[in-house]
């Protein structure tokens, strides 16, 4: 795991030089603060032939896999294709062994070495056979080319910036803004969709001129020019018609096999625990491969709503792990300064905070954790499920738009974010819409009518005419034909977690040096389940129901029946409370208010209305305070 930056440029006056390209690594010791490596060669006329395009590669390492012997960048034998790698190769023993069966020479044993042999042997067509977590850049010296690659699920960031002689590229945002003349133009359409989705969705970024490469693509910039092409492209489409007696073991051996890989390492190993479904069973299956306990990491709150460690102390206890706690108290906060220079895109999610702080004590013991991330969008876990499939059954039933009629949205509703009644509220006013267009209102955090409401006039012209629902709806069409929880979950699968989960995640863990593996993501696991029937992974309202037939017995009977609680913060709480003077003096001061961003009287309507208790404004008011402390730190 670790953290990469460069250049290749067709003219000098793009050059980056040495110390540029220092600059831009050591913005990521963080990412890998065990060494750094570089590699640079200057453009050079080359007459009669094509001009030698300069480039420049950085490395920066946090040492997982041969220790001694994979430094980066790394070379082939004739040092005329070299690589630099953040990530983690699963399947690369066996990749190894192909390639030597080919005739190549290793000099390492890592798995950055498997990259290079087996580009000289595919192309870009390399990143099909790779099994694993990663961002790439390979420089090919013969085809005067950079390659640029990332995972299928988007673990892994990799941002770049185009220019007409130059794509630059890093692991983090930050890196590319090291880069002399770097613009920082802030794009009115991303702001606009970070206040719908809590993130920036790809391959969009929150600066004009600067993208980040989708997941399961690959970018080529050669002769001026760049091309980015997906190398996988699964058919969601597709169900396969098997009963749960023969998708038991598939299942079964899938993951087992998924977790057993991602136990590979040189380093001190262990896991996230929360008490839920999906990292209780990651940490059975590991100790069920490990011949000493597992070491496990859970952190709570004060508030009881928050807080799962007694669940995370029982799965412990009941598997024999070596259980860590830590609880977060409101003193939390104290690190958004951190959190905003880390996060160098704007990104709302909350549960940065203990996944912040679970890293942090983790990264005390192990340098490798397994997470359970990824079994909600394959197993159909999320609670909000329960309502796209109610409401595609009245959608059969013709009688959707008529219970979506005035008279219902009429209803009285209640302040409280998760209260039922409001819940109802929000249900019924969302039927009339297209499927894809009252899922979006369901997860937005502030839906259109309220960003309306929200912005100035000054900043509506700004926006162009784009819709952020089309970054869900295509990702929706992707299952087209496929039940409306399948739909629904395979595009949170490709659009929430990547750009939020797999986001929070990275950055929170790198921030500390810490490396998390998620075994759900396997991309053999992600197309199994993709092609499931709902009725094997979801019946009456309860999702995950093959992995209960698969591994029930392996936990606790209290675990697989308890309610989803959610990687929570109390920011109801802590709005009225310990934020509370933050959150007036940031929103509204004239610093704030001259940017022209929004309404100075919407604003403190809702902090208002937040404060009277009339109604939870907490992840709207989090999300405009993210922003204009990111905006502070970024653009002064």
């Amino acid at each position: 795991m670790c953290g990469i930056a460069g250049a290749i440029w067709s003219d000098p006056a793009f050059a980056v030089e040495e110390e540029i390209l220092q600059r831009m690594t050591d913005l990521l010791r963080h990412r890998g603060p065990d060494a750094e490596g570089h590699y640079r060669s200057d453009y050079r006329l080359r007459p009669p032939y094509d001009a030698m395009p300069g480039v420049a590669l950085g490395h920066r390492r946090l040492s997982i896999i041969d220790l001694a012997g994979g430094a980066q960048p790394l070379a082939n034998e004739d040092d005329t294709v070299w690589v630099v790698f953040n990530g983690e190769i699963y399947n690369f023993p066996e990749l190894r062994n192909r390639l030597e069966g080919a005739g190549h020479r290793f000099r390492t044993h890592s798995d950055t070495e498997t990259i290079v042999h087996l580009y000289e042997d595919e192309g870009p067509a390399c990143f099909e056979h790779l099994n694993g977590m990663f961002s790439i850049a390979i420089w090919d010296q013969n085809k005067r080319r950079l390659v640029l690659g990332r995972d299928r699920l988007g673990q892994k960031p990799l941002f770049y910036r185009p220019e007409a002689q130059r794509l630059s590229f890093a692991s983090e945002l930050k890196s590319l803004l090291a880069i002399p003349g770097a613009p920082r133009e802030l794009d009115p359409n991303a702001v606009d969709e970070y206040l719908c989705y809590q993130y920036v969705p790809h391959p969009q970024c929150i600066f004009r001129g600067y993208r980040k490469l989708q997941p399961g693509h690959y970018a080529v910039f050669q002769d001026g020019v760049l091309t980015v092409e997906p190398y996988w492209r699964p058919d969601f489409q597709h169900e396969q018609h098997i009963r749960a007696a023969d998708a038991v073991p598939q299942l079964q051996e899938l993951l087992r096999s998924s977790v057993k890989m991602r136990m590979q390492a040189d380093v001190p190993l262990g896991a996230f625990l929360s008490g839920g479904v999906d990292s209780s069973l990651i940490v059975a299956l590991m100790q069920q491969q490990s011949d000493r306990p597992v070491k496990t990491f859970s952190i709570g709150f004060p508030q009881a709503a928050f807080d799962e460690t007694k669940y995370a102390r029982q799965v412990a206890q009941h598997l024999g792990a070596e259980h860590h706690e830590f609880q977060v108290t409101p003193d939390g906060v104290s690190i958004l300064p951190q959190l905003v220079w880390h996060y160098d895109e704007p990104m709302a999610d909350s549960s940065a905070i203990p996944t912040w702080y679970v890293s942090e004590q983790t990264r005390q013991h192990v340098t490798v954790a397994l997470t359970g991330d990824g079994g909600d969008e394959l197993f159909a876990g999320y609670q909000r499920y329960r309502a796209v499939g109610l409401a595609g059954m009245l959608d059969r039933a013709g009688v959707s738009r008529l219970l979506g009629a005035r008279i219902w949205q009429r209803m009285p509703s209640s302040g409280q974010q998760k209260s039922r009644l409001r819940q109802l509220k929000r249900f019924s006013e969302a039927l009339s819409q297209s499927p894809q267009r009252r899922y979006l209102d369901w997860v937005s955090i502030f839906q259109e009518s309220r960003r309306a409401e929200l912005y100035t006039d000054a900043f509506t012209a700004k926006l162009a005419d784009s819709d952020p629902l089309d970054f869900l709806a295509a990702a929706w069409s992707r299952a087209d034909g496929r039940d409306p929880i399948t739909a629904a979950s395979l595009a949170d699968l490709t659009t929430y977690l990547p750009c939020d989960l797999m986001t929070k995640v990275d950055i929170a863990s790198m921030a500390q040096g810490l490396e998390c593996r998620q075994p759900f993501l396997d991309y053999r696991l992600v197309e199994f389940a993709a092609s499931l029937p709902i009725g094997l992974k979801y019946q009456r309202g309860r999702g995950k129901l093959l992995l209960r037939q698969a591994f029930g017995d392996l936990l606790p009977e209290n675990i697989w029946q308890r309610k989803k609680m959610g990687f929570g913060v109390p920011l109801d709480h802590w709005f009225r409370h310990e934020l509370k003077e933050m959150a007036y003096d940031t929103l509204l001061d004239e610093q704030t208010r001259q940017r022209g961003i929004f309404r100075p009287e919407s604003v403190s309507n809702l902090l208002e209305e937040h404060q009277s208790g009339r109604f939870d404004h907490s992840l709207r008011l989090w999300s405009l305070l993210l922003l204009e402390l990111w905006l502070r730190e970024w653009m002064p």
